[in-house]
């Protein structure tokens, strides 16, 4: 939840000092004033960041340029390195044998084009591959300041999560886990702790809920202290954020003219798209794509819950009944499956027809959820007049801004409240009262808080702090290097 912000440089330089135990870095105060100027809403959550890089300060600046330029150069690393260069204000971005960088280039192009002289130059890593990359191993004291060792594992298309999860036990002590629930399982499983919900350490049984654990596409792990910037990461996982190229795209990006008023859409939940998540072999029903549609397209006799209230008291009950009217669901195409897998999801699902891009804002409930990695049509729906219902693993640069059941609608990883959830937010006074009350909200916050020149002080604060951690006169296990000073 966004709190309240800091009102000048000296209590921004101070907060900051309070939240991080560390001076700002120089270049801070440039990038407060830019932020006042644009009236940005957050001045001082900027966690993510923080959390992001804190395990990197365990190597020096020299170090931690070292093991870029030798992950770079490793045999199958699949990494671009990106140059910024502060004074024309442009990126530069390379591949051991790539042309097409995804628009890598283009994004931070465009986020930092009209910086000049605001931004050091700065090198970074970036990876173009869907799912995230980077494995940090525990290390023990001595080991802190001194392991810039990687290795590469190529697990596409073989099952991932041991590997994914091999260090809970650590990640579990070093971050003394907290325990209140994270979905309401009195009733019905209700999201209450978006964070804790996505914790793959704290739900072995996503292991065969979720395409990447199962057969990802394209998983190339780097185990070690590899510093990159990826679209989206896993909670077991050291990517570093930033915001995906796909928000430049066409295709994800919000058109008012294509999307109705509220009175004007479709009372119920959309989606359409195709099976991406994983590579379909024998277990095909269990990925997370799959289980949706299964569950929307009403394609296996099974009950479903729901809350009723007995005497004064709600209870759950179960039915075989789903309105088919409340749920627009379906694959257009198939994809990501071997041959004979292919054929049979063509059998066992009701297939549609390829659709307009914003074909989802005619509803009032749209869905999104995970594909390969991260999903661009999420800021989309965040941004249109239509309700979010989101179902997420992977975490985004954006996560500590968008808040549950205020911007967005989760939904657990198992579904099993999704019949409920529409039902109420469909034919309920109260529930589409609270659809539109979280569709507006968004909307307006969305306005504030995703504007150009909010992805603008993101990167600008994540590059600052990045360049800060490369200087080669700051020692490991240090935050500091040039640092800013109180106004």
């Amino acid at each position: 939840m966004i709190g309240r912000q800091s009102q000048n440089y000296t209590a921004a330089y101070e907060e900051y000092r309070h939240r991080y135990h560390a001076e700002p870095p120089a270049g801070f105060q440039a990038w407060h004033d830019f932020a006042k100027a644009h009236g940005s809403p957050i001045i001082d959550e900027f966690d993510t960041i923080d959390d992001n890089i804190t395990p990197f300060r365990r190597l020096s600046g020299r170090d931690l340029r070292r093991v870029m330029e030798n992950a770079y150069n490793a045999r199958g690393s699949e990494l671009w390195l990106c140059k910024f260069d502060g004074y024309k204000a442009n990126t530069a971005c390379v591949h051991p044998y790539r042309t097409f960088d995804r628009h890598i280039q283009l994004l931070f192009d465009d986020l930092m084009g009209n910086m000049s002289g605001l931004l050091p130059n700065v090198t970074f890593l970036v990876n173009h591959l869907d799912e995230p990359r980077i494995l940090i191993p525990p290390h023990s004291p001595e080991e802190a300041s001194s392991s810039t060792a990687f290795h590469i594992t190529d697990l596409s298309r073989q099952p991932a999560w041991s590997t994914l999860t091999k260090y809970c036990d650590f990640q579990q002590a070093e971050n003394s886990i907290h325990t209140q629930r994270d979905i309401d399982e009195l009733e019905l499983s209700f999201v209450t702790d978006q964070k804790s919900a996505s914790d793959l350490c704290r739900h072995p049984e996503y292991s065969k809920m979720h395409g990447i654990a199962m057969s990802p596409t394209s998983l190339r792990l780097i185990e070690g202290l590899v510093p990159v910037f990826s679209t989206g990461s896993l909670s077991t996982m050291g990517d570093i954020l930033y915001p995906s190229p796909a928000y430049f795209e066409r295709e994800f990006q919000y058109a008012e003219e294509n999307d109705p008023d509220w009175g004007s859409k479709t009372n119920n939940l959309y989606w359409a798209g195709s099976p991406t998540g994983g590579v379909a072999g024998h277990q095909w029903r269990d990925f997370h794509r799959q289980r949706f549609v299964r569950l929307a397209q009403q394609l296996e006799n099974r009950h479903y819950h729901y809350l009723q209230e007995q005497d004064g008291a709600i209870r759950r009950i179960k039915s075989n009944f789903l309105n088919a009217r409340m749920l627009d669901v379906a694959f257009t195409k198939m994809s990501q499956c071997e041959d004979q897998y292919c054929e049979a999801q063509r059998a066992y699902f009701r297939l549609g027809h390829p659709s307009h891009k914003d074909q989802a804002l005619r509803s009032r409930l749209v869905f999104d959820l995970d594909g390969n990695g991260i999903s661009g049509r999420y800021l989309k729906f965040v941004a249109s007049k239509s309700a979010p219902v989101k179902q997420r693993l992977f975490r985004e640069w954006h996560d500590e801004r968008l808040v549950p059941w205020v911007h967005f609608i989760p939904v657990s990883q198992s579904m099993d409240e999704l019949p409920e959830l529409v039902q109420y937010l469909s034919t309920t006074q109260e529930g589409t009262e609270v659809a539109r009350a979280i569709a507006e909200q968004g909307r307006e916050w969305f306005q504030k808080a995703f504007r150009k020149e909010d992805l603008q002080l993101y990167i600008w604060r994540l590059m600052l702090e990045w360049h800060r951690l490369l200087d080669p006169e700051r020692p490991a296990g240090s935050p500091s290097g040039r640092v800013a000073r109180s106004g």
